[in-house]
């Protein structure tokens, strides 16, 4: 994933990637479009549903355990 920033001319929320050179470093700004940001929202919301569902099925299986334990 990229590093996001506020653009300090702009202020708005940008990709920011650091060059490496002699002396310091010169960072670049790129703005995040709309379109873009949608796509990174979309694939967090899979991936966390994803997840949930390995929890919910987890937690289901210990209380199985749980309960023959018992």
């Amino acid at each position: 994933m990229s590093d996001v920033a506020k653009c300090p001319t702009c202020g708005s929320y940008s990709k920011i990637k650091v060059k490496e050179g002699e002396g310091e470093g010169e960072t670049t700004y790129q703005a995040v479009q709309d379109e873009e940001a949608f796509k990174k929202i979309q694939q967090l919301k899979k991936a966390m549903d994803k997840f949930k569902m390995k929890a919910d099925q987890l937690e289901k299986e210990l209380e199985e355990l749980k309960s023959k334990h018992s």
